[in-house]
C-alpha cells in the first residue's frame, strides 16, 4: 500500500484566524486520538489577499491516508464550514522513492 498523504486547503477571512486555527486543532487532536500514529498539521499562506487568508491542513498515517480516514477527515472538518469562503479542497499525493 502507498503512503498517501491527504492536503487540504481552504480561505477563511484573516479575521476568523484565531477562531479558525482553535476549531481545527481540537479537530485534529481528536483525530489522532482515533487514529494512532496519524500525523496532522496546519499551515498558513504568509500572506492574505483582500482579507483573506489560504490554510493548509496535512495528514499522514503509518498506513497511508486511505478513502475511509479521508472520509473522517472531511466528516469531522464540517465543524470548520462557519468560516469558509469557498469549497475546501483536498489532494492527495504519495511519496516519491
Amino acid at each position: 500500500m502507498s503512503q498517501q498523504r491527504l492536503y487540504v486547503y481552504y480561505r477563511i477571512d484573516a479575521a476568523d484566524f484565531d477562531a479558525v486555527c482553535s476549531a481545527v486543532q481540537v479537530m485534529q487532536a481528536e483525530l489522532r486520538h482515533a487514529h494512532p500514529g496519524l500525523d496532522a498539521a496546519l499551515l498558513r499562506r504568509p500572506v492574505s489577499e483582500q482579507g483573506q487568508l489560504t490554510l493548509m491542513e496535512t495528514y499522514a498515517a503509518p498506513q497511508g491516508v486511505d478513502a475511509a480516514l479521508q472520509a473522517r477527515i472531511e466528516a469531522a472538518a464540517s465543524a470548520l464550514s462557519r468560516w469558509l469562503r469557498g469549497a475546501r479542497h483536498s489532494e492527495v499525493f504519495e511519496p516519491i522513492g
